[in-house]
Order: C-alpha cells, then structure tokens, then sequence
C-alpha cells in the first residue's frame, strides 16, 4: 500500500485536544496532546513524548509494518524476530531496515541500536525473565510503546487496528497520514463485508501448530475477527482466548468445514501441515478433511497490524470463491 501522493508530514507539536473519548472497554486510553507533548497511557503504563522519536526498534514483524505503512521507515534503526517474507509492497523498504535478530534480542543487542524507542508487538518484547522489562528501558532512557493487543481484556476488533494506528500517528505527530492509512484499510474491509452480504458463514477450524493436541485461534484475537468478517465461523471462538491448546477429538466434535493453514517461519510448511493433517485417522470424517478444503493464512495476517484488513478479503476468497 502507497502513502498518497500529497500526505503532508506534520511536524509541529499537536495542540490540545478538545475532548478526550476513552477506547471502551480497552485497558489502553487514546493519547492526550498537549503543549509539553504527547501523553499515552500504554497497557497501564503512562508515557509522554516530548518530541517525535528518531531511533526506533520494532520489536516484532508488526509493529515494524504499522511504521512501514505509516511512511516511518527513516524512524526504524532495527527489528527482529520476523515471522514472515515482508508484504510485496513493502519489500524493498522492509528489507533495509536493519535486522537485529530472526529470534528474541537481548537488551543489550538493542542498546547497541542507541534507540530512543522500542516498539513491541507482543507482551514478550518486555519479557522481565530475559532482562528487557520496561522498567529497564526506562532507566536506560528509552521509552517503551506495546501494541493495544497485549493489553486488551476483551476481543480484538479492526476498531483496535484503526487505534493502533491513531496512536502511532499521534505519537510521531503524523496524523492526516494515519487517517489517510486507515480509510484505505477501512475501504477493502468494507469492499469485502459489502461483497458477503447474506452468505452463510463456513465453520472453520485453524490450525497453527502441534502434534499431540492443536494450537488454534480463539475468540479474542484479531484472527477471529479476520475470520467473522471474511465470511467464517471460528469453531473455537468460545474460547475466551486469543490462543488456545485443544484435543483432536475437540475438533472432531465441531466438525469444521475448512481449515485455515497458519503459514510462519519456524513451523513445517503448509503442504506438510497439511499432510499431517489428512494423516490423522481421528479426523478422517471431519467435512474439511474429506472433502479438502484447506486454507491459508500468514501469521501477520492475524496479529494486529496492517495485514488484518488485507487478510478479510484473502480469507474471504477462499472460503466464498
């Protein structure tokens, strides 16, 4: 996706804001602009930014991409543990940017980077076992930002997609370009929802990893909400979890009619997930299994990042063709 031609970068300082409505429901508040900065309450932590950040990490594939797709490339001094080949329209900028490392970095991988900012996707990013807490950031005097996801105690919607990306804009003072970003995502999502109007939705069952018992998609993460709008019915999705662990026979019982594929680095391709499967005595009368029908998605589909929206009108074609 293209920034459009004319998307001016703003950078004065934001004036205040006359009102201040809160996320409902959200652990996360919108940013409050004053004179003195931008103030965030992130996943219960408050963070003003004086200035707009000039050294930024994304920690993770997604929170990388939101920047990309934001036109904030020049910010991002490095990023690490990707799960995915970037986004063809994002390739040749992606790829400059500085890898730090395919798994976890250590905090002293990313001190190196002298960032002024660290950007997490998930709550690992701040992992207090592996010496990257936030409180260490903070006193080595770098401010910390996670995405809405880690911190929310009720499901994900795109609503969250199109805040995260308001906060972002906020925080680098950019925010006619995010807005111009969201209307673009909100109009594929809405091309698609316009396009299902009144289909029947088809009951699928996603299958990310495992052996012994299932790695699925739950009810609260944004890969339900991808699936809901892409025309599904998450046979999990009462499972008050973004992830879950289930038993083959679970998945038997609920006899899904397609199974979506999660496609990422460090997991078996998807032909040989997809062999695994139809090698599973237990499962040979689920519909999906005897009649074949398999889907797929990227793990970045289904995180939130830009990719959700794009991923409702992927998923949307392979389950109503």
């Amino acid at each position: 996706m293209d920034i459009p031609d004319g998307v001016v970068m703003v950078r004065a300082r934001i004036v205040l804001l006359t009102a201040l409505v809160a996320l409902s429901g959200c652990a996360e508040s919108k940013p409050a602009a004053t004179a003195e900065g931008v103030t965030i309450d992130n996943c219960g932590t408050r963070i003003t930014f004086d200035g707009v950040p000039q050294r930024v990490i994304g920690y993770y594939q997604h929170p990388t991409e939101i920047m990309v797709a934001l036109g904030l490339q020049d910010k991002i001094v490095g990023t690490a543990y990707p799960d995915n080949d970037p986004l063809p329209r994002y390739a040749d900028v992606y790829t400059a940017i500085p890898k730090i490392s395919d798994k976890d970095a250590s905090f002293e991988q990313l001190l190196a980077k002298t960032p002024d900012l660290v950007y997490g996707g998930y709550d690992s990013t701040f992992d207090d076992k592996e010496g990257r807490s936030r409180e260490a950031f903070t006193k080595a005097g770098i401010k910390t930002y996670l995405s809405r996801e880690a911190c929310n105690d009720r499901a994900v919607t795109m609503d969250d997609v199109w805040e995260e990306f308001r906060t972002v804009g906020r925080i680098f003072q950019i925010p006619e370009r995010a807005e111009a970003v969201i209307t673009e995502l909100k109009a594929t999502v809405t091309k698609t929802t316009t396009r299902l109007n009144g289909v029947q939705p088809v009951k699928v069952f996603v299958f990310d990893s495992g052996e012994a018992t299932a790695f699925t998609s739950g009810g609260t993460g944004i890969g339900n909400e991808v699936i809901k709008l892409a025309g599904g019915q998450n046979v999990f999705a009462d499972t008050q979890k973004d992830w879950a662990d289930v038993s083959w026979e679970q998945v038997l019982q609920r006899s899904p009619d397609v199974i979506v594929i999660y496609d990422y680095f460090g997991t078996p391709a998807v032909d040989k997930k997809i062999e695994f499967l139809l090698g599973k005595p237990e499962l040979a009368s689920v519909p999906a299994i005897k009649n074949r029908k398999f889907s797929t998605l990227t793990l970045q589909d289904t995180v939130l990042g830009v990719r959700a929206p794009y991923a409702v009108e992927s998923l949307a074609k392979q389950l109503h063709p």
